[in-house]
C-alpha cells in the first residue's frame, strides 16, 4: 500500500540577524493510509515546524513532503490549492481557530471551496449537519456560534471541518493539551473512530508520550530539529533506545485516557 505523507530530507532553518537556526534538520518520515504516527518531543523540538511544513504553511529550506502523491512544493498556487482537499489540521487552540463571526455551518463548509464539485445550498447543508452528527455534536448546532460550545465541543466543530474534504491524511497540532483529561479521552476516542472508519492517516503531534502511547501504530521522537528514535510505538516505547527518549518516559505522567492498560503494563 502506497505510503500518503513521504517526508524526504526536510530542513528548514531560520536566519535570525547573524545567526542561523535550524528548527528541521534533516528528517524523513512516511506514513501509510490508516496509521497514526507520534511525534513527540520538548517545546522549541521542531515538531509544530514540521507539521507547518507538511500543511505547505511554511516552506523547508531544503527536502521534499509528498502527500497522496504529490509533491506539494512543486505544485503551482491552484494545484496546491486543489491538492488541500487530500490534507487539512486540527489546531492546539479551537476557539481561536475558529471564526468568532460565522456559525458552525459557514466554519464546517469552509473548505469545501476547495473543491468546485461540492454540494451547495441546502445540499451543503444537510452534508455539515450529517458530519457534526459524526463527531458528536447534533446536526441542529448549525445555526450556533462558536462561542456557545465548550471547549471540547469546539475541537470536535474543528475536527469536522476538518474531514468535510473526506482528506486522506489529517495533521493534529496538540490538539488534546488545551483540553482537561476527560475531554482528551473523548477527543482521542473520536480520533481513533474516524480513522478506523474513514481509513485516513493522522500524523499527531504531541509533547505527551501518554497520548502517544494511548493511540499512535508508530512514533518519531524529536530533538533540537532532528528525529532522534522511530519505530512501532510499542516497540520504542517499551524498551527505547535513546537516552532523550528514556527521559521522556521518564517525566511522563500517568495518562489512562482511554482505558486500555498502558503498553509498557502489557
Amino acid at each position: 500500500m502506497d505510503d500518503i505523507l513521504k517526508i524526504d530530507s526536510l530542513t528548514r532553518q531560520f536566519v535570525l540577524g547573524t545567526s542561523t537556526i535550524t528548527a528541521v534538520d534533516n528528517v524523513s518520515l512516511s506514513l501509510a493510509p490508516g496509521r497514526i504516527l507520534g511525534v513527540v518531543g520538548e517545546s522549541g523540538s521542531g515538531k509544530s515546524t514540521l507539521a507547518k511544513i507538511v500543511m505547505a504553511l511554511d516552506k523547508p529550506t531544503a527536502g521534499r513532503v509528498t502527500v497522496a502523491g504529490e509533491s506539494l512544493f512543486d505544485l503551482s498556487p491552484a494545484a496546491l490549492r486543489a491538492a488541500r482537499r487530500n490534507f487539512q489540521m486540527v489546531f492546539q487552540d479551537p476557539y481561536s481557530s475558529l471564526d468568532p463571526r460565522h456559525d458552525v455551518g459557514r466554519i464546517v463548509a469552509e473548505p469545501l471551496h476547495l473543491d468546485p464539485r461540492a454540494p451547495k445550498g441546502a445540499a451543503r447543508r444537510e452534508m455539515v449537519a450529517a458530519l457534526l452528527e459524526d463527531v458528536g455534536l447534533s446536526g441542529k448546532d448549525v445555526s450556533r456560534f462558536p462561542h456557545e460550545f465548550s471547549g471540547g465541543q469546539r475541537q470536535r466543530i474543528a475536527i469536522a471541518r476538518a474531514l468535510i474534504t473526506k482528506p486522506r491524511l489529517l495533521v493534529a497540532d496538540e490538539a488534546t493539551s488545551a483540553l482537561d483529561l476527560t475531554v482528551q479521552k473523548q477527543i482521542l476516542e473520536l480520533i481513533l473512530r474516524l480513522r478506523d472508519e474513514h481509513g485516513i492517516a493522522v500524523m499527531f503531534i504531541t509533547h505527551n508520550i501518554g497520548v502517544v502511547d494511548e493511540i499512535c501504530d508508530e512514533v518519531a521522537v524529536m530533538q533540537h530539529g532532528k528525529l532522534v528514535e522511530t519505530g512501532l510505538a510499542r516497540a520504542v516505547l517499551d524498551a527505547p533506545q535513546q537516552a532523550y527518549t528514556q527521559r521522556l518516559l521518564a517525566a511522563e505522567p500517568t495518562l489512562e485516557v482511554i482505558g486500555r492498560k498502558s503498553r509498557r503494563q502489557a
